[in-house]
């Protein structure tokens, strides 16, 4: 505040002034006096809860009504097949919702880390260009399991927004569901005689099924809602037009800021609802619009959530936020996708081309587009955000603190390389658009749009820029048709029909893969699933000793025989969706109620736990050679290999793979028992010296796994003793992001076959070397003999070079004043004719034109050199032999100077030659 405003306000007069009534002022004088919004603005940030403070106050309210507070959920989801992301604050406990799980609290509160930018909830071309759409998010949420139901859920709601945080109740609407006649649904009324204890009638407003009954998917649980919304407009916008008109309308500053979902039904495949057993309250409250709303602020993105992060990317940018509307939406989108990036390599997952890493890829790429676009930004910049982005939210979230060096690496090459690939594209489009001119073309084809797009990370909105910059314009509708035929093409990958839950007995699973690997069983459940035009079922049984999919290592596969007619079918694999284990097969048994013998494949099971327990002690030999600094970063077992991705700055050498090798080794000769520990409370199983990995959620009690001084929190299955593994061998070690290496390996029969490949290999060279005793010898002095006629080779082509230039030169013809180099020759390699073309450039005048036709290897190729007098009169070298390339069925192209093309018909490369003179008329 600058003197001149401080002279004309009393501050100690205003601090008697309440914090509504200064907010009223505030509206009152927006447009008034830039010098009074500066010192009651000033006087407000005095008094206005933190970001920090707001998160807080959430949860101590919650504790206050014997809610449990639990730990957000990884953002990144690692073992559901339905979801990437944590798209909502329910996933983490989407198991006790199906009751696939016990409910340990039956109330539960948290703030979660969410993620939407895909499918039913894709909100990421909004990002930037709104005042409160984001990718990376935060969900305060209140949870009850078969506890409390409507009545609860709507008055702790009123009674933290209105009593604790002091929100004006004049601006809160509700909104119920209307009811719906497909589904044979009533309106809420229980929820509309709830809140007409808090609200006028007028502001209790129905709203239909897309906007008040949620559910998680086309089946499972779901229920009506009721959202709580806030309008943030001044009075004088009020008084013209009611809330109640937008609602729901997608108007900046009328909201919704909490939803309050009551789960009491179950969607069946066929459409069809039935009760839940135990009703669920699951709320969802956005943390940022929350955070808008108590500091007054019109748009999330003036919040100290992310104004600490916008003015430092205005000054990197040399820009000042609020200024120029495109630079204020980049800014805006970089502060939200740098939030998206950084946790998710904080739970593990690092940008790729596939799956979740592809999505994280898209983000980055889309933040560093905006950057360079608007705000001239050619280097990288997002990974200087790093620090900004910890000082908002790092006491929150302490993984961002822990894990700030590989965050910055990860960012920092993403963005140089995309950087890199951005150039090439715009290289590729200067091209396209040069051609397209010639042609009198200004309309760029939509599948060269879209493979801008697609390849190069160019969104529709730059390639138009550029075009529009140079007069032309794009085929919108060609784009689209790629585009949708890229969706299709996914969509049909990904699609997924299954059946109803068929129930054959009652009762709940119960895994007992641990101890035994044979047992009785009988069939609780079963339904069809439909995937790729291929039909298999969906097994669930009273107990199992195989192990479902999970935490990296592959599922079991056996056979299930029926104990009455001894039929046996093939388990081919086992899978985990939301807690259950499912047991895959091609056809059901004819007795669906019948006991079966299920066993599983032990000798494969065999080889996957050897590379499990080889994962655990290569992981401890990593840090013992490399550094504690390396972590697990994400790893894959199966019966075949072991995968294992860590934190590490460099290529591992030869010296220290070997070393791990031998660290392993060594352990797997001790033959160490192994000690496994159920139910060990998480923190003492720390204290044992156990790691719990960034990225993974853990529940209070936890399996640990002991090899000697190895121990590792664990729910996989693992020899009995490290003997067992016989033999451990490092087959590859490589990077796949900043700060990541990842290493492959093998172990026991695998590594039996690996040898003996490496042997067969020593035999046939010994063989290929007339059975010398000494391989290594024989190959360096064939080596050295080789170098040396290498270079007699280069001195023979040099000496032959210096005579085709000579022969050329002497047989040079002179055509209208342009001095005419032509021939056809056989054996002669492109490289050469391209050398004598450069010579020849560099010491003829600019009357040059040089037409070679030569054979190499049976090949044919042409090459022109045009002088740079010729090129400025019209004649374009890359023109020219793309038309004369046909007489020798092949292809080619270049500059206006110099061009080359290859075919497959040597016996028209005179034609071409003479074709290509002719062109001098």
């Amino acid at each position: 505040m600058n003197d001149n405003c401080s002279g004309k306000h009393n501050k100690n007069k205003l601090f008697k002034v309440t914090l509504q009534t200064v907010c009223k002022i505030y509206i009152f004088v927006y447009s008034k006096k830039e010098c009074i919004i500066t010192s009651i603005n000033h006087f407000y940030l005095n008094f206005m809860m933190t970001s920090k403070e707001i998160r807080q106050s959430f949860l101590d309210f919650f504790i206050s009504k014997n809610h449990k507070i639990v730990p957000s959920a990884p953002m990144v989801i690692k073992d559901d097949p339905s979801l990437m992301f944590t798209n909502a604050g329910m996933n983490q406990f989407k198991d006790v919702i199906l009751g696939n799980a016990p409910i340990r609290y039956p109330r539960i509160a948290d703030s979660q880390k969410c993620l939407r930018v895909s499918g039913k909830h894709n909100d990421l071309e909004e990002v930037g260009h709104d005042t409160y759409h984001h990718t990376m998010f935060e969900m305060l949420g209140n949870w009850s399991f078969g506890d409390y139901f409507k009545e609860e859920a709507i008055a702790w709601a009123w009674e933290y927004l209105v009593d604790v945080i002091k929100l004006d109740k004049d601006r809160l609407y509700a909104s119920v569901f209307e009811g719906d006649k497909a589904d044979n649904l009533e309106r809420d009324v229980e929820a509309v005689q709830h809140w007409e204890k808090y609200l006028p009638k007028d502001r209790i407003i129905d709203g239909d099924k897309e906007d008040n009954f949620w559910e998680m998917g086309d089946t499972g649980p779901c229920g009506p809602c009721s959202e709580i919304h806030i309008d943030l407009r001044s009075d004088e916008e009020r008084e013209k037009v009611s809330a109640l008109e937008l609602v729901n309308k997608d108007h900046p500053q009328v909201i919704e800021i909490w939803n309050l979902v009551f789960m009491q039904y179950n969607r069946m495949a066929d459409g069809s609802l039935v009760d839940l057993p135990a009703k669920v309250i699951d709320t969802g409250m956005g943390f940022e619009r929350l955070c808008m709303a108590i500091q007054g602020k019109l748009s999330n993105y003036d919040t100290d959530v992310f104004q600490p992060i916008i003015k430092k990317i205005a000054e990197i940018s040399n820009a000042t936020y609020g200024v120029d509307e495109k630079k204020d939406i980049a800014m805006r989108v970089i502060a939200d996708h740098v939030r998206t990036i950084a946790f998710s390599v904080t739970d593990g997952q690092l940008p790729s081309n596939a799956k979740a890493g592809y999505v994280i890829r898209r983000i980055l790429r889309r933040a560093v587009r905006y950057g360079y676009t608007f705000l001239d930004m050619h280097e990288g910049f997002m990974y200087k955000l790093l620090p900004v982005l910890i000082e908002v939210m790092g006491d929150a979230y302490p993984e961002l603190i822990a894990q700030k060096t590989l965050i910055e690496r990860v960012i920092k090459e993403e963005e140089e390389s995309f950087l890199r690939t951005l150039e090439t594209g715009i290289r590729l489009l200067d091209r396209q658009m040069e051609e397209h001119k010639k042609d009198n073309n200004l309309v760029l084809e939509g599948a060269t749009a879209f493979k801008l797009t697609d390849t190069f990370g160019f969104p529709l909105d730059l390639t138009e820029l550029i075009l529009r910059e140079n007069g032309m314009t794009v085929d919108h509708e060609g784009f689209e048709v790629e585009m949708k035929k890229q969706k299709d093409r996914a969509r049909n990958a990904a699609a997924v029909e299954t059946g109803d839950w068929a129930k054959v007995h009652d009762g709940e699973p119960i895994f007992i893969g641990y101890d035994f690997e044979e047992t009785e069983a009988e069939i609780l459940r079963y339904r069809k699933v439909k995937q790729k035009k291929q039909e298999f079922y969906q097994i669930v049984f009273s107990q199992t000793p195989f192990y479902a999919e999970q935490g990296g290592q592959v599922g079991d596969s056996g056979w299930m025989t029926c104990a009455d007619t001894g039929e046996k079918l093939e388990i081919f694999d086992t899978k985990r969706e939301n807690n259950l284990a499912v047991h895959l097969v091609k056809k059901l048994p004819t007795d669906l109620a019948s006991t079966f013998t299920l066993q599983i494949d032990t000798e494969r099971r065999v080889a996957i736990e050897s590379n499990h327990t080889a994962t655990h002690l290569m992981h401890e030999a990593l840090r013992e050679v490399l550094g504690e600094h390396v972590e697990q970063k994400g790893s894959y077992v199966s019966d075949e290999l072991l995968r294992f991705d860590f934190s590490h700055f460099q290529k591992m050498t030869d010296e220290e793979i070997r070393k791990v090798e031998q660290v392993v080794n060594a352990k797997i000769r001790e033959n160490i028992t192994i000690e496994e520990n159920r139910s060990v409370p998480i923190e003492e199983a720390k204290e044992m010296g156990a790691m719990a990995l960034f990225g993974e959620k853990y529940d209070d009690e936890v399996r640990t796994i002991r090899f000697g001084s190895s121990i590792e929190l664990c729910g996989g299955t693992h020899i009995s003793s490290t003997g067992r593994i016989g033999i451990f061998r490092i087959i590859n070690e490589s990077a796949i992001a900043a700060g990541i290496r990842r290493i492959e390996a093998i172990t026991g029969k695998a590594c039996d076959k690996y040898l003996y490949g490496k042997e067969d290999i020593l035999t046939q060279l010994r063989v290929m070397l007339n059975n010398t005793p000494e391989v290594e010898g024989a190959l360096k002095r064939l080596l050295a003999e080789n170098k040396e006629m290498k270079k007699m080779v280069q001195e023979y082509e040099r000496e032959k070079a210096k005579i085709l230039k000579y022969t050329l030169s002497t047989s040079k013809k002179e055509i209208d004043g342009v001095n005419v180099y032509s021939a056809v020759y056989s054996d002669v390699s492109p490289d050469i004719i391209k050398n004598i073309a450069f010579q020849l450039k560099g010491e003829v005048d600019d009357n040059l034109f040089f037409v070679v036709g030569s054979v190499s290897d049976g090949k044919p190729s042409l090459t022109i050199m045009i002088g740079d007098e010729l090129v400025k009169k019209g004649l374009h070298a890359g023109n020219i032999i793309r038309q004369a390339a046909k007489q020798i069925e092949g292809g080619g192209g270049g500059q206006p100077h110099f061009a080359t093309a290859g075919g497959r018909n040597a016996d028209g490369l005179q034609l071409a030659v003479d074709e290509i003179l002719g062109t001098l008329k």
